[in-house]
């Protein structure tokens, strides 16, 4: 299964899932390519301040953490405490996300949701 029809069969019936067709229905596929791009720019981010030393309670980590839920939030859904949780655990307890998030660099994913956890 696909990530979209995968998505879809889980939160479809949601209102985070309704908002999130109705914004990227808006999108060209250049710009939902561009908004793509730009959260991976801000898991990017989340590595260099992870391989500059710095540990996911700084003040660094959790400014991104910010900076990701507002991005999240003006280009694809409203991300609540309860979502950016989900997103959290997802990002390091589903192999998929884990893979794409390290790619970044070994442990982002571990790093991204430590800061998760520490931010709410």
């Amino acid at each position: 299964m696909d990530y979209t029809a995968q998505a879809q069969e889980r939160w479809g019936k949601t209102e985070a899932y309704s908002e999130y067709a109705e914004k990227v229905s808006k999108y060209s596929p250049e710009e939902f390519s561009k908004i793509n791009a730009g959260l991976d720019d801000i898991l990017d981010e989340f590595a260099v301040c992870m391989k500059s030393g710095l540990t996911p309670d700084s003040i660094e980590a959790k400014a991104l953490v910010r900076k990701l839920r507002e991005y999240i939030t003006e280009n694809y859904y409203t991300c609540t405490d309860e979502i950016l949780a989900g997103l959290g655990q997802m990002y390091v307890n589903d192999e998929r996300f884990k893979k794409n998030i390290d790619r970044h660099a070994d442990g982002t994913a571990e790093f991204i949701s430590e800061a998760i956890k520490g931010e709410l």
